[in-house]
């Protein structure tokens, strides 16, 4: 299948299979915004864990630089400060495709 046959959602998933990577680096690569790799990676996980493959989405969840607050609500977002002590320094998720 050529690149441009590929949707915007196999390629996301194609890009997780071959190696870890945050929805910034993602955004870059694939021509988005991280808020719309993290939508689409929403997506990807429920496509992947359906599937008949062994395969699921894995996030390394967002960290506080500060404190090393790592226990966020939800891992598929972009947190602008810590909960716990009001740092804007916030790591951005790894997102990965494993079997």
């Amino acid at each position: 299948m050529r690149e441009a046959d590929e949707t915007t959602r196999q390629r996301l998933a194609d890009a997780l299979r071959t190696e870890p990577a945050t929805p910034s680096e993602l955004a870059v690569e694939l021509d988005l915004t991280p808020q719309a790799v993290l939508r689409h990676a929403e997506h990807v996980s429920r496509s992947v864990d359906s599937s008949e493959t062994d395969e699921q989405l894995l996030v390394a969840p967002p960290t506080c630089r500060d404190c090393g607050f790592d226990d966020f609500d939800d891992l598929l977002n972009l947190p602008s400060r810590c909960p716990n002590c009001k740092s804007e320094s916030i790591t951005e998720p790894t997102l990965t495709i494993e079997s």
